[in-house]
């Protein structure tokens, strides 16, 4: 048995003021209660709230508090994530990994910002994977990474055994990013700890998934402070001999007959996506559709208007009047 206590701290966020006090103030009383605790992770931009305009740079005093409250208490801490301007101005969601030394060992920069509606914030390409000595490999995603299965892929094809995974969801696809969260750990074979925040930072229901996708815990819609024991054994037996002794998912992705050209971008394979159109702020009203019986030579459906909600004079549209392929 490899066991390693994660705690998370599912905690209201305000978007106007700082919560960095907030949060030592937390993990002050969680290490009070919970002395056996030897990592911490906060939700995605809990230090400083959702706003951009509050971004700072990488190194600032806020980090280094954190810094020293990860010497004080001997933890590893993730304190979320901030928004960080870098010298030529661009913005980033990127987050820290502190080890008990009080050392910065990595830095995170969110792959897949929330666009459309993240349009201030640029995107990261570098991935982040650490060791925990003695214990085992860990990795960092934001939030809606974890949408985008090639993230996690890359992070498990390197050995990383625990998926951290801040986040910031108020929103009514919590559902299904707790479905992600259950099927990232059965399909990965990895445990997954996700944390969301309260408030300006998401409406909580933060989870503990292990590698068979069974939720040790989850949170409801108030504070909450949870230490979990894992058993990164358990990772490291699953992956020999399948979930519950059943599929062996990564030895077969190993042992895969196809490479797939979707990855190549000079293929031609995402014709279709090319024809989705931009990544854009939705609008009132009905959008073009798909016409999916009318393709082009190579494959690719060609857009066709449906009838819009209102005529421009705001009456109804007439039937006959417009073509839906």
């Amino acid at each position: 048995m490899t066991p390693f206590a994660i705690a998370g701290v599912q905690m209201y966020v305000n978007a106007l003021q700082p919560n960095t006090d907030g949060m030592l103030h937390r993990l002050d009383i969680l290490m009070a209660r919970f002395p056996w605790t030897q990592m911490v992770l906060f939700s995605e931009l809990a230090p400083f709230g959702p706003l951009p305009k509050f971004a700072l740079p990488l190194r600032n005093e806020s980090l280094g508090q954190f810094q020293a409250a990860a010497r004080k208490h001997n933890i590893w801490l993730i304190p979320g994530s901030m928004f960080e301007r870098t010298e030529d101005g661009r913005i980033f969601n990127t987050a820290s990994v502190i080890n008990p030394e009080g050392d910065i060992v990595s830095t995170y920069r969110k792959m897949f910002p929330f666009r459309p509606y993240e349009t201030e914030v640029e995107a990261g390409t570098e991935f982040c994977i650490f060791d925990v000595p003695g214990v085992g490999r860990f990795g960092l995603s934001i939030c809606y990474d974890i949408w985008f299965p090639e993230t996690t892929r890359q992070l498990t094809a390197q050995g990383v055994e625990v998926l951290l995974h801040p986040v910031l969801t108020g929103t009514t696809d919590r559902d299904a990013e707790l479905a992600i969260a259950r099927a990232t750990a059965a399909q990965f074979q990895c445990y997954v700890i996700d944390v969301n925040g309260l408030g300006a930072g998401g409406n909580g229901r933060s989870c503990v998934v292990d590698p068979s996708a069974t939720v040790l815990h989850q949170s409801a819609g108030q504070e909450d402070m949870f230490p979990i024991e894992i058993d990164l054994e358990l990772v490291r037996r699953q992956r020999e001999t399948g979930l519950k002794g059943l599929g062996q998912v990564l030895k077969s992705f190993r042992d895969r007959s196809v490479d797939f050209s979707v990855y190549d971008r000079a293929s031609g394979t995402d014709a279709y996506l090319r024809g989705l159109g931009a990544l854009e702020m939705p609008r009132q009203g009905s959008r073009s559709g798909m016409n999916l019986r009318d393709t082009s030579a190579t494959g690719a459906p060609h857009r066709t208007m449906g009838p819009p909600f209102r005529d421009d004079d705001g009456t109804p549209p007439v039937a006959g009047r417009y073509s839906t392929g």
